[in-house]
């Protein structure tokens, strides 16, 4: 379920609120419980990263496995000549 944020527009209270997509959105502040509440518009607060779904059902060649390991050559290591690698 999405977490929405709403802000009171009488108090200036700010509140989030874990609700389903289907749910009315919220009117009264539990601050100042005048029905002045708006939803504000803010960013998705997570990011789906790692090997899941969407990393090997939905891309495909050098893509393919993007959060996992490399199938890369390793870098050539940039001292000069003074460490033991």
């Amino acid at each position: 379920m999405p977490i929405y944020e709403y802000q009171c527009q009488s108090c200036g209270h700010e509140h989030e609120a874990l609700q389903k997509i289907s749910d009315q959105p919220l009117v009264h502040c539990p601050a100042c419980s005048k029905p002045d509440l708006i939803k504000k518009i803010s960013a998705a607060g997570f990011r789906l990263k790692g090997g899941g779904w969407y990393e090997t059902d939905f891309k495909s060649g050098a893509k393919k496995n993007v959060a996992g390991e490399s199938s890369e050559s390793p870098k050539p290591h940039s001292c000069s000549g003074s460490c033991s690698h």
